[in-house]
């Protein structure tokens, strides 16, 4: 096929779509995009909402389409060729998509137009995206003089370079190390479910015993459950080995990122990355996110350092040592000894509920639910259509009209060539100005590295897992039921602080009995969970939660911190700095475990990214806890409520102010004890 990467259907040949395409695929992409934006900056008047933002919008398509599916290959099939393929073009894209706002014609096109368009017959959804669009250029650096716009591409430009490395040595760092183990005495506490997928990797690879790698599904089980300290020493030890030595380190990558970030700020007049990256957030600045956190902190924190204490009397009892001073914990030993607690405090095992969860089940009960509360159908198509054999496809309709409002992927299982961890994104933002044409439908994917299948046995999962699937299932409705005219305010486009909101409300339905009845069937009787284990998994639910709390506020107030105050402290050694700022937010060990600053994907293998907005996750699950009080108040299965929220938060995207949104909503602001008090952290 000619130019795979540029066709334009929207059930995509993914067979076609091989690396030694990428190159000529791309470079004709670049060529379109610059002449699209070379007419829109040479654009003489009339100058109109359709021959300025919208044919610049519609220029750059086919490149932001080609490119992401690049990408999206990159992170899921990587292999030598392609990330050679991906790696020769990625400079070329970079600098082209950090010229844009740097472009004085376009510059001066577009402010023209923001001018003349006061008199024009607009929406308030366009003469918003105007507004953002104006927004985006001046913080991209539209308004420097000639060379700091020069440098202010050069920064871009090299950013993408960095972090795409420090992505690939987070990948080929965490496939490098493997461990087997050929006496199964050195396995005594891990679960079968464990045992059962270490054995299947070995197999995998030709090699006898059990086969234990990074990757969480791998990883978490041993940490959590495995007799040997010894063994727990080792794994965890490679884990935060990860991206700090050898041909895989990213020490001074990140020491170049922060800088060149840094520099970025303040070339564009402001103080520093965070308050650049949270200026039109509903944050507004780094220090008011920095503040957002350090108030829950302040709450939580005597609850954090009891638990704390609690869990080192716990083992001290268990190995009859004196409680009165108990010694510290090694930081191998804190999964471990906080299982062993929760048995013993609530006579509960997560791996009790595993059978309970297999994947197939779990999936297709959480589209029941979404289908009765939002109004959907979704119906699984040709199983062939994806990157890989594993993946599954979808088409999701509107339950009254049966309008197909998108269609989507599912990838669920780790494998070596894809990167860790879950995400959702897109392919396709489907058409809803009715002024340039008939509605067409959206295309995303979700992606994850959960449990996978042993032998003949279904996948069957965690707990956590199963709020994995539901978090990423929360981003991709907020795309597919996007209903804004302007793509680019659709869905996912919104603050990042605001983002997460529809991913972390869904989580909630994997915790109240009615909902789980619909995901939670036994892979072998068909039986919903018993009871008496639902209350256990209830009553344990706030186990170290205070604890769970100030760890995910940890690392958004490390990421402000670097991205605030680090440049001004002369500071080279990220470890002693990143000690220093979160002395309060850590538990004391024996071993003073190290920051996982060189193996956070979320912050560095991108140019922006989470950087400066890890704190989003703390500020939007208050936005969650709050918003499924309404639910509770008036059914969690309740269809009015669901379409309420579908129509007022997953339609909108970017096209009001989050905060008008949350509030059309609700009828209110925010609660902002609603998380501490589902927490039960607070009365």
């Amino acid at each position: 096929m000619l130019h795979p990467f540029l066709q334009n259907d929207f059930h995509i040949k993914w067979a076609t779509l091989t690396p030694e395409h990428i190159e000529t695929d791309i470079g004709k992409a670049l060529d379109q995009a610059r002449s699209a934006v070379d007419t829109v900056a040479a654009q003489q008047p009339p100058l109109t909402y359709t021959n300025t933002i919208a044919a610049l919008d519609e220029g750059l398509e086919t490149l932001n389409r080609a490119w992401g599916l690049v990408s999206h290959l990159d992170s899921v099939n990587n292999s030598p060729e392609l990330r050679a393929a991906h790696n020769a073009m990625l400079p070329k894209v970079s600098e082209f998509f950090a010229s844009i706002p740097l472009n004085e014609s376009l510059w001066k096109t577009l402010r023209a137009y923001s001018v003349e368009s006061r008199d024009e017959d607009l929406s308030p959804t366009k003469r918003r995206y105007i507004e953002e669009t104006l927004a985006d250029f001046r913080e991209a650096g539209a308004d420097l003089p000639p060379e700091q716009k020069k440098r202010a591409g050069e920064i871009q430009s090299q950013l993408a370079e960095l972090t795409q490395k420090y992505s690939e040595n987070c990948l080929d760092s965490t496939n490098a190390w493997e461990k087997i183990v050929t006496d199964e005495k050195q396995l005594s506490g891990l679960p079968k479910s464990a045992l059962n997928a270490a054995r299947q990797s070995a197999e995998q690879k030709d090699t006898e015993g059990w086969r234990f790698t990074l990757q969480a599904p791998s990883y978490i089980p041993v940490m959590t459950y495995a007799d040997s300290d010894a063994l727990r020493k080792e794994v965890w030890s490679a884990y935060a080995a990860i991206g700090r030595s050898g041909e895989y380190d990213n020490r001074q990558l990140v020491l170049q990122i922060l800088k060149l970030r840094h520099e970025f700020a303040q070339l564009i007049g402001q103080e520093n990355f965070a308050n650049h990256v949270t200026e039109r957030r509903m944050a507004a600045s780094g220090q008011a996110a920095l503040d957002f956190s350090d108030e829950i902190f302040q709450k939580v924190r005597a609850q954090f350092e009891k638990e704390a204490e609690q869990l080192r009397c716990y083992k001290a009892t268990e190995e009859d040592l004196p409680i009165d001073h108990p010694p510290l914990l090694e930081p191998w030993e804190v999964g471990y000894w906080a299982e062993k607690q929760r048995k013993a405090n609530y006579a509960f095992d997560e791996e009790a509920l595993r059978p309970y969860f297999p994947i197939g089940r779990v999936i297709s009960g959480m589209y029941e639910i979404a289908q009765q509360i939002f109004g959907l159908r979704i119906e699984e198509r040709d199983t062939s259509r994806g990157w890989h054999e594993e993946v599954k496809f979808y088409d999701l309709f509107d339950s009254e009209t049966n309008e197909h409002l998108g269609s989507f992927y599912a990838d669920w299982h780790p494998r070596e060539s894809k990167r860790g961890g879950a995400w959702m994104n897109y392919f396709i933002t489907g058409n809803r100005d009715l002024s340039v044409g008939e509605r067409s439908p959206h295309l995303g994917l979700i992606c994850g590295n959960l449990t996978p299948a042993v032998g003949n046995q279904p996948a069957l999962l965690t707990h956590r897992e199963v709020e994995t699937i539901f978090h990423e299932f929360g981003h991709l409705l907020h795309h597919l039921c996007g209903d804004v005219e302007v793509k680019s305010l659709n869905g996912v486009n919104v603050p990042w602080d605001f983002v997460e909101l529809p991913s972390q409300i869904m989580e909630n339905w994997c915790w109240e009995r009615e909902s789980l009845d619909r995901i939670a069937r036994h892979h072998e009787t068909g039986e919903t969970i018993p009871q008496e284990l639902f209350d256990k998994l209830i009553a344990a639910r706030n186990y170290m939660k205070a604890s769970a709390n100030v760890r995910q506020l940890a690392f958004g107030k490390m990421d402000l911190e670097l991205h605030i105050h680090w440049p001004d402290s002369a500071e080279e050694d990220l470890d002693s700095f990143v000690d220093n700022v979160l002395q309060d937010y850590n538990a004391k060990y024996k071993t003073q475990a190290k920051s996982n600053v060189f193996n956070f994907s979320h912050l560095f293998s991108s140019p922006t990214g989470y950087a400066a907005g890890y704190y989003s996750y703390k500020w939007a699950e208050v936005l969650d806890a709050d918003a499924f009080t309404r639910f509770q108040e008036e059914g969690i299965l309740n269809a009015e409520t669901g379409r309420d929220f579908r129509s007022k938060i997953l339609a909108k995207g970017n096209s009001e102010d989050p905060a008008k949104l949350y509030k059309s909503f609700m009828n209110r602001p925010p609660d902002p004890d609603a998380l501490l008090r589902r927490d039960g952290l607070i009365p």
